[in-house]
């Protein structure tokens, strides 16, 4: 950070209420010395006058120049715990400063804003500054940048400078410990990382499947295709590991923004709405598979998040980032969906689903494995007590329309072979994870996923 040489306007600088009162009162004295021609008045005047003047000049003539760097710790702060963040300020100037008053930007989410004051920093020296920030919300969010106000002695004039140099505060969502729950039930479906393949005996016998858009045609078997009146493709033979897709739902229409509902109890950080519950559990989920083993792609209503080969700390980045979307339908993302999920489980985190929405989702299931589904209580969420502000009241109605299509959507789904749990306000992502380990389907009564 260095001043900016330049105009006039740049080098001037305000007064502080101290000041301030400084030039009332020499005026005043001014004015009582000319009016009772008391010359000993209009010289403690002319004194008093001339503290702020000389205070302006040095302040105004003041030359820095500050180098600083900021060291966040942990560098990946989840969402709802506190971070340190270290910032060294560096007098790079030749000269010893003088007295900085200093102030870190940053958003109000973070909580108060540091303020620190340095004197007569010597040239070279580096004064180590460290101040707290809260995780509160989850995102990139700038630290900095920061603010420098130049004080006189007497505290009469205050100029203020504000570096350009910020860094970069990661907040991510958090990942909750899961229990081992068996999503099997297709192909890759076995111990997590278990090397497969898919044998290829012969033209007669080669395994095939339904052409999807997306395919590549030199790929068509034609022999089967011919047999069966429908486009197919051979699946070649190739080494591959025990693979899961999510697909998030993150649709603002969706969601209850915004909706601070009381949490399960003893939760520090409840997630603030449902959008949030339901990234938190795609971070939980997703992390869980990946300690396993499991090769996973994340999907959502935009098309394929990540593509191959994310890792843990991947995918924590990437949904740290994910944010409510405009989009009116999932069809981009089960277009994403057919391309990526062609073995291992489906599990889909959704929010309030319309039946439209739901027929297209069985439509485009992964394969001969069971898939699960996990659908936010939308109704609820706007129903239940608040932790602070307000929510907008529902309709006369609404509420019970957002359960019955819920009921529906679930109905539907449970029809299909699907596995599918709710979640509350009041549930936490890893009793949600532990009820899909029990969860039944209409299509298999009675028969649950081993836990």
């Amino acid at each position: 950070m260095r001043r900016r040489p330049g105009r006039l306007a740049e080098l001037t600088s305000s007064l502080t209420l101290r000041g301030g009162c400084l030039v009332a009162a020499g005026v005043t004295l001014v004015l009582l010395g000319a009016l009772l021609g008391e010359r000993s008045l209009v010289q403690v005047a002319v004194f008093v006058l001339a503290l702020p003047l000389l205070a302006t000049v040095g302040v105004a003539r003041a030359r820095f120049r500050l180098a600083s760097r900021r060291t966040v710790s942990p560098a990946r702060l989840p969402r709802g715990q506190d971070a340190e963040v270290l910032l060294e300020v560096t007098n790079t100037d030749r000269r010893v400063g003088g007295l900085w008053a200093m102030s870190e930007q940053l958003p109000a989410e973070l909580g108060p804003r540091p303020r620190f004051l340095v004197e007569r920093l010597p040239s070279g020296a580096t004064a180590a500054l460290r101040y707290p920030v809260h995780g509160a919300r989850r995102g990139r969010i700038p630290l900095g940048p920061l603010r420098l106000r130049l004080v006189d002695p007497f505290g009469l004039v205050l100029r203020t400078t504000s570096g350009v140099d910020t860094a970069t505060l990661l907040v991510v969502p958090r990942v909750r410990p899961l229990g081992a729950v068996s999503l099997s039930g297709g192909a890759g479906g076995g111990a997590a990382g278990a090397r497969r393949s898919l044998a290829v005996h012969g033209e007669d016998d080669v395994s095939t499947r339904e052409y999807r858009r997306g395919d590549d045609l030199r790929k068509v078997h034609w022999r089967a295709t011919a047999r069966t009146g429908e486009l197919m493709v051979r699946l070649e033979e190739k080494p591959w590991r025990s693979s899961a897709t999510l697909l998030v739902d993150t649709r603002e229409r969706a969601h209850v923004l915004d909706a601070a509902a009381v949490g399960p109890t003893g939760d520090p950080a409840p997630p603030p709405d449902t959008l949030e519950w339901v990234v938190e559990a795609a971070a939980s989920i997703g992390d869980h598979l990946l300690a396993r083993g499991a090769d996973l792609r994340v999907v959502t209503e935009a098309g394929d998040l990540a593509g191959a080969g994310l890792d843990r700390p991947g995918l924590a980045e990437r949904l740290a980032s994910v944010s409510a979307s405009r989009a009116a339908d999932l069809d981009t993302g089960l277009q994403a969906l057919r391309r990526v999920a062609e073995s291992g489980p489906l599990v889909c985190l959704l929010g309030a689903v319309s039946p439209a929405d739901v027929a297209a989702l069985v439509r485009a299931r992964s394969g001969p494995g069971t898939d699960v589904a996990v659908l936010v209580d939308v109704a609820a969420w706007r129903t239940a007590p608040g932790r602070g502000g307000r929510r907008p009241a529902l309709a006369p109605g609404a509420a019970q329309e957002l359960a019955d299509r819920q009921q529906q959507a679930a109905a539907t789904l449970r029809a299909a072979g699907w596995r599918v749990v709710t979640a509350g306000p009041q549930d936490a992502v890893e009793t949600v994870w532990a009820r899909l380990g029990s969860a039944t389907t209409d299509a298999e009564p009675g028969r649950a996923v081993p836990a």
